[in-house]
């Protein structure tokens, strides 16, 4: 059996986008360039405009080049992806989410019962908002003694964090790594979509909580019904044997820190969505010109942007801020603030390099005026197919696609300047282009085997994959007609 499994490896993602880029560059010697006229003002294809114009294929200067020209173009995105790593960072090392959800564990000792739906909310919320999913790791050693003590078995406690955390980054509001770069190459605010998005959340996490807690009463009632019965005596001996490990108590510093967490996601929310220019709700821009027309203070804040016009410049400076802001609050040097937001930064790395291969990609397209031709393909392909088709055309189209390049953000940017386009023409909104992109990558990454967070978190619980599949499947399928139906009805929203 080891042999077999040395033969093939997954390369890794930059490979797969290198190959993608040479691939696409042999395409611009063979598919006709074209182009399209633009609404004015932006890079919104008029549909039927398309003609052939005089091909530019791509060699391999354009090809070496294409990473480089990519990160180039997705600077902006890239450089947030890297201050909200150094943000997280922060927040990490003052221990103040592991405190806020060791208190909850220890507030709800004896009602394990209900601990199922709120740590589940919790790690929702912490999957919508940030993408919370390696960072849940810490917690399966926590919660499964308790669970395993509780009369239940080591999967219920692999149900609530798995699946809390990941149907929150199915349902992203405004996850950044997600939505935020989907929306940012769909061209649109993240804050577009945020009401289906939320419709989306209480559904599918609520039916989540329920998928959860009837399996953990059945095991509970009689645990023979438990699929890994197997290794009940081994598990307990295991689990219960160890000594927990310390939760860092919930002072008022950490106290503190979950508020600022939790308050710069909010500001960052209210910053995307246009009030102004969507719902005609000018409170902020009012604000704003409050506190800029104040003799000398208005000099001193300086040209200050409201609320509800931010883009990646903005949530960058905001989230900068608040690291150095909650660094302070718990009492770290300087040097040391600047160590630790470097080292959360370097965490993510991988991911804003992997933004600017992939952008490569379209940059090749572009430039070999292939992207407009793949468009016109499409729109011939989908002309009168209409708009709830279309919402589900993509999302099927992007379930194979999240298990081919599993990076979110790496799909999100290979993909979204095409897509969009191609669902405006089938007058689809292009948030719920976005909307489907996620939640395929999202329902993908609840059991692809290419996930760390997947097999890290069995490999802790002592369950085998097979068995995570056997127990996660109903609600997977369930999860994609769940999903199928509200993006039909986001689409004549």
């Amino acid at each position: 059996n080891k042999m077999s499994k040395k033969k093939f490896e997954m390369p890794t993602a930059y490979t797969v986008l290198l190959g993608i880029i040479i691939v696409v560059a042999v395409f611009t010697w063979i598919i006709p360039a074209g182009t399209y006229d633009y609404v004015e003002g932006t890079n919104q294809p008029i549909p039927g405009t398309y003609k052939v114009v005089e091909s530019t294929p791509q060699a391999l200067w354009e090809v070496i080049n294409a990473p480089i020209n990519g990160f180039y173009e997705a600077k902006d995105i890239a450089l947030f992806v890297l201050v909200i790593g150094g943000f997280l960072g922060i927040v990490m090392k003052t221990g103040a989410i592991d405190a806020g959800i060791g208190q909850v564990i220890k507030k709800l000792k004896g009602r394990e019962k209900i601990m199922i739906p709120i740590l589940m909310m919790i790690f929702a919320a912490g999957g919508t908002s940030f993408g919370m999913a390696e960072e849940t790791i810490a917690f399966y050693p926590l919660l499964i003694p308790v669970f395993i003590g509780a009369g239940y078995d080591a999967l219920t406690a692999v149900g609530v964090i798995m699946l809390g955390a990941g149907t929150g980054v199915l349902c992203s509001t405004v996850n950044p790594f997600a939505t935020g770069v989907a929306s940012g190459f769909a061209e649109i605010s993240i804050g577009d979509g945020l009401g289906l998005r939320l419709i989306m959340m209480i559904i599918l996490l609520s039916f989540a909580i329920f998928y959860v807690m009837r399996y953990a009463e059945k095991v509970k009632k009689d645990p023979s019904k438990s699929l890994i019965f197997d290794l009940k005596k081994s598990n307990e001996d295991h689990f219960l044997g160890t000594t927990t490990q310390e939760i860092p108590e919930l002072d008022s510093k950490r106290k503190l820190i979950l508020w600022i967490f939790g308050g710069t996601f909010f500001i960052m929310i209210l910053g995307v969505i246009p009030w102004a220019y969507k719902f005609n709700i000018t409170i902020f821009e009012d604000i704003n010109s409050f506190f800029l027309n104040l003799p000398l203070i208005g000099k001193i804040l300086g040209g200050m942007v409201p609320l509800g016009d931010w883009w990646f410049g903005e949530m960058t400076t905001l989230f900068l801020v608040s690291a150095v802001f909650v660094g302070k609050v718990y009492g770290m040097k300087e040097k040391e603030i600047v160590s630790v937001f470097m080292t959360g930064a370097r965490d993510l790395l991988g991911v804003a390099l992997i933004v600017g291969v992939s952008r490569g990609i379209t940059i090749v397209m572009n430039a070999g005026g292939m992207t407009n031709t793949v468009l016109y393909w499409g729109e011939q392909a989908l002309t009168g197919v209409g708009s709830t088709a279309f919402a589900i055309i993509s999302y099927l189209f992007y379930l194979p696609m999240s298990f081919l390049i599993p990076s979110t953000s790496g799909l999100a940017t290979l993909s979204m300047p095409i897509m969009a386009p191609m669902g405006e023409f089938s007058g689809l909104a292009k948030s719920v282009v976005v909307t489907g992109y996620q939640s395929a990558s999202g329902v993908l990454n609840l059991l692809t085997p290419t996930s760390s967070v997947v097999m890290g978190g069995l490999a802790i619980a002592r369950v085998s994959y097979t068995k995570w599949l056997k127990f996660v499947m109903p609600l997977f399928i369930t999860f994609i007609i769940m999903t199928i139906a509200l993006l039909a009805l986001g689409s004549i929203m």
